[in-house]
C-alpha cells in the first residue's frame, strides 16, 4: 500500500456520482483509488495523482468481470479499506413509457440483475480476504425507487434496487464476522445522466425543494467509509432531500 494510504475500489466510476465520489475521497489526500467503468476514464481525471488505476470493463459481461477481478486483485495488493459498488443500469423507453412488469423484456430485467444486484455480491465475495484484512467496508448504491413506485425507474430496475437494499443487510450480517461493516446509500432525483427530462416535476415532492448534487451522495458515501461510521453496519440512508417521507 503506497505510502501508508488507504485503498479504495469503485465501480461505476466514470460518469457523475462515481466521479464526485473519487473527488470526495481523492481531496483527503489518504486514499489510493481504484475504478472501473465501460468507458475510459476522462482527461481532467488522468491528472488526479491518487486515481491511481482504472479498469475499463463491463461488469454486465462475466469475462470481463473475470477479467476486473483478477486484476483490481493484483492492484489491492492484499488490503482493500473500501468497495463501493456503484455501477448500475436503469434501461428506458424509446417512447419513454415506464418500462413495468407487462411491458419489459425479461431479458432486459435479467440484465439489470445482473449488473445491479449480483455483480455487487460477486464483488464483494471476491473482495471479502482483502476487505477483511483491512476491517474494511462496502457501500452499496441502492435508490429510492427501490422501495416507492417511481414514475420514471422501470420495475426491472426498481426492483433490482429493493433486492441489493436486503442484500446489503443480509450481507452486513454474514460480513461481519469478518470485521466488515456492509451500509446502503439510497440516492433520490439526483443530476445524473439517469434523470429523466420530467424529474423537474417532483420537486414539489421534495422537502427541501431542490435536486440532489452527485457531491450530495458522495459525502455520504465517504462518511459510511470512514472512521465516523466504525459502528454501523446493516443501515440504508436516504440521500433524497426528504423525498421519501411521503
Amino acid at each position: 500500500m503506497s505510502g501508508g494510504r488507504k485503498v479504495l475500489l469503485l465501480t461505476g466510476a466514470s460518469r457523475r456520482i462515481g466521479h464526485a465520489t473519487v473527488k470526495r475521497f481523492s481531496d483527503t489526500g489518504a486514499w489510493r483509488i481504484i475504478t472501473c467503468s465501460r468507458d475510459a476514464v476522462p482527461e481532467e481525471c488522468k491528472r488526479d495523482p491518487n486515481w491511481s488505476h482504472h479498469i475499463t470493463a463491463d461488469l454486465g459481461n462475466s469475462l470481463d468481470l473475470d477479467r476486473f477481478v483478477v486484476e483490481a486483485s493484483a492492484l489491492v495488493d492484499g488490503a482493500l479499506h473500501a468497495l463501493v459498488n456503484n455501477a448500475g443500469v436503469s434501461p428506458k423507453s424509446p417512447s419513454r413509457e415506464r418500462l413495468g412488469c407487462l411491458n419489459g423484456d425479461l431479458e432486459a430485467w435479467r440484465e439489470v440483475f445482473q449488473l445491479n444486484f449480483f455483480v455487487p455480491l460477486i464483488l464483494s465475495r471476491a473482495f471479502s480476504t482483502p476487505l477483511a484484512a483491512a476491517k474494511g467496508a462496502i457501500v452499496n448504491i441502492t435508490s429510492i425507487a427501490g422501495h416507492h413506485v417511481h414514475p420514471f425507474a422501470g420495475s426491472a430496475y426498481a426492483t433490482s434496487k429493493a433486492a441489493l437494499s436486503a442484500l446489503t443487510r443480509e450481507m452486513a450480517s454474514d460480513f461481519a464476522r469478518l470485521c466488515v461493516r456492509v451500509n446502503a446509500v439510497a440516492p433520490g432525483e439526483i443530476r445524473t445522466a439517469m434523470l429523466s427530462p420530467e424529474t423537474p416535476m417532483l420537486l414539489p415532492r421534495i422537502p427541501l425543494n431542490r435536486l440532489g448534487g452527485p457531491e450530495d451522495v458522495a459525502g455520504t458515501i465517504f462518511f459510511l467509509c470512514s472512521e465516523d461510521a466504525a459502528y454501523i453496519t446493516g443501515t440504508e440512508i436516504s440521500v433524497n432531500g426528504g423525498q421519501h417521507i411521503y
